[in-house]
């Protein structure tokens, strides 16, 4: 395999060798990438981005028009900076509008509670639903519970609090209760769902998130309580008392679009060969969206720009998509997802599609580099580390094989993954809430971001690197006596 990348103090190192000839050339690749990263991290794109986009459109729930406003803005954005075939992809979409929402304790013990309700829920009756509290602590015991436990109840799921993690790994256990929970305590006859904010904080701020369709039908009013609550309500459960709840909502579900916005900065020689980066347009509906992920869209354009801005174009053509819907469940694996939607419509285009990544975890910096199965080890990850480890990113042994939500979909179609691995130690306190907002991103560690991504695409890109034909080292077998 041909790769292009080194420097001469990467030799010096001894992290890689190559013969003369190719040193001059693989030393001018990586000490362009060393310029573009500079450049990128003096950059004010990706503030400027961020700030025009949570400022005029603020919140922007998939199917709004706050979205698609916003969506159309974006698209001339990439235009007055130099990106080309610049187009607005539409597709149907469900989407959902909370409307006004309240949760109470009544009875003995009454008082008001903070909650949300989640994506996707339908509405309670006009008078609201009220009803006994029946508590689980895992989402197993609720799985196991007899319907008789559950019928006309109103099921409160209590994981306790999310332990925060710099990689985010305590969100998945987490986050499958509140997108299969209401379904599960619908079918055991449940008159509504609530659980504990899937969230770090201790702020009274519930987290918003979605919900799934079963069968393609919403199941029953579902809503999360900001964790001091949550923790209210578990107290008076561990004390014996029973605890009645009325809960009220009045989302509803509408018919509408959303979309993709696409941009290229073309390859200099190798136009046909692409690389995707990725974010999503959408928001949730309580803050304005900044770290998820007004500032993953500021990250990738302001990288692409970088480069565009550097005088010398790579090789490969940079894609830039803002990917639209990518908050909400469907009815169907098929309808509304951006990733989905781009993945099924690039038929055997895929096929030149080189790799992908994605910036969706925020706007604090980037500590780690993941590449794909076979590249770790190789002399495109020992390049990397020449360029991404003087800002404080360090190689990874640990593969990138989902990529995120939104370029996830290319995964089972061949497209390879990198990641750029982000501190998300503080993340899972903001996401999905009211704090939400441009306040929390902190414009050194973006541009941190913008950096990394400038650096490493710019070796992807004018490299002739094949991640799909990298396979992993073969492990030797352990030597009998």
């Amino acid at each position: 395999m041909s790769i292009r990348l080194l420097t001469a103090s990467a030799v010096a190192l001894g992290l890689v060798a190559f013969t003369p000839a190719a040193h001059a050339q693989d030393a001018a690749t990586v000490q362009q990438a060393i310029v573009v990263r500079d450049a990128a991290m003096r950059s004010n794109i990706a503030m400027d981005y961020v700030t025009q986009l949570t400022t005029r459109f603020g919140a922007r729930p998939a199917g709004s028009r706050s979205e698609q406003q916003a969506a159309a803005w974006a698209a001339d954005y990439l235009r007055a900076n130099g990106f080309q075939n610049v187009r607005v992809e539409e597709f149907p979409l469900v989407g959902w509008e909370r409307g006004e929402s309240s949760a109470a304790i009544v009875g003995d013990n009454a008082q008001a509670l903070v909650a949300a309700a989640l994506g996707h829920s339908p509405a309670t009756p006009r008078n609201g639903v009220e009803a006994e509290v029946v508590r689980f602590s895992t989402f197993e015991d609720l799985q196991a519970a007899p319907e008789a436990a559950v019928r006309g109840k109103i099921v409160y799921v209590d994981l306790g609090q999310m332990h925060p993690m710099q990689d985010g790994s305590g969100y998945g256990p987490q986050t499958r209760v509140r997108g299969a929970g209401p379904g599960v305590a619908a079918a055991k006859g449940a008159a509504a769902f609530v659980m504990r904010s899937v969230g770090s904080d201790e702020d009274r701020m519930p987290h918003t998130g979605t919900t799934r369709y079963v069968d393609g039908k919403p199941t029953i009013p579902a809503f999360a309580l900001a964790a001091p609550d949550a923790d209210q309500v578990s107290r008076l459960v561990a004390l014996g008392q029973p605890v009645r709840m009325r809960l009220t909502s009045t989302a509803r579900t509408y018919r509408t679009t959303s979309q993709n916005v696409i941009g290229d900065l073309p390859g200099a020689t190798r136009p046909d060969e692409i690389i995707v980066l990725g974010s999503h347009m959408d928001s949730w509906d309580l803050g304005t969206g900044a770290i998820d992920d007004g500032a993953g869209g500021a990250i990738t354009i302001a990288a692409a720009k970088a480069i565009a801005d550097s005088g010398r174009r790579p090789a490969r053509t940079l894609r830039v998509i803002f990917y639209g819907s990518e908050e909400v469940a469907q009815p169907t694996a098929q309808t509304g997802n951006g990733g989905g939607v781009y993945a099924r419509g690039q038929g055997v285009a895929l096929d030149k599609h080189i790799i992908a990544g994605e910036s969706d975890f925020g706007a604090d910096r980037v500590y780690a580099l993941r590449l794909p199965a076979g590249a770790q080890g190789s002399d495109f990850q020992k390049a990397a580390t020449r360029v991404l480890y003087p800002i404080g990113v360090l190689a990874s042994d640990r593969v990138e094989t989902e990529g995120g939500v939104d370029v996830g979909p290319m995964g089972p179609l061949g497209v390879p993954f990198f990641g750029l691995a982000q501190d998300g130690t503080r993340y899972f306190d903001l996401h999905h809430t009211a704090n939400d907002t441009l306040d929390k991103i902190d414009p050194a560690q973006l541009n941190q971001n913008v950096a990394a991504w400038a650096g490493l695409l710019w070796l992807i890109a004018d490299s002739d690197v094949d991640f799909r034909a990298m396979k992993p080292a073969t492990t030797p077998a352990t030597p009998t006596r």
